[in-house]
């Protein structure tokens, strides 16, 4: 699948969202603040970084932000609203919401990897109103709520 990707000009001259392995199912996103500029990530903090990118994801398919695995095993660094949603109709630039779990300040520089990117199929779907429970159907777990499987 080709997507079509414009960089903003405060998002120039970073590498476009590539990825690092053959198998690799995301592409890490960078993040695109000034040069010589760090922002600094304080225990508890969040923060909307900016991407410089602005796609256009095909229909029937989502972007996905998710966080990273080593700044959050090193850090405490992830995505707040972990995976975000990149609807294929928007058109504004990607940003990721960044939230400080760690215990010290993170110092975050331009063109550091802040997030993977993923694009996955979204199924459509509407609704079925049915006037009572039963014509739901039954399964072994039934109504039973968190826990209720005992794992």
């Amino acid at each position: 699948m080709r997507i079509p990707v414009h960089q903003l000009p405060h998002g120039l001259g970073l590498d476009l969202p590539a990825a690092a392995t053959a198998h690799a199912a995301g592409m890490d996103l960078r993040a695109a603040i000034p040069e010589g500029v760090t922002w600094t990530l304080a225990p508890g903090q969040r923060r909307l970084v900016p991407t410089g990118l602005v796609m256009a994801i095909p229909p029937g398919f989502e972007g996905q932000v998710r966080p990273r695995s080593g700044l959050a095993l090193r850090h405490g660094l992830t995505v707040l609203n972990a995976p975000g949603t990149i609807d294929a109709d928007y058109r504004g630039e990607v940003q990721v919401l960044l939230v400080n779990h760690g215990e010290t300040a993170f110092e975050l520089g331009r063109g550091e990897r802040i997030a993977q990117l993923l694009v996955a199929p979204v199924a459509s779907w509407t609704w079925i109103s049915e006037s009572s429970l039963e014509a739901l159907g039954d399964t072994e777990r039934g109504g039973g709520g968190y826990g209720s499987t005992g794992r």
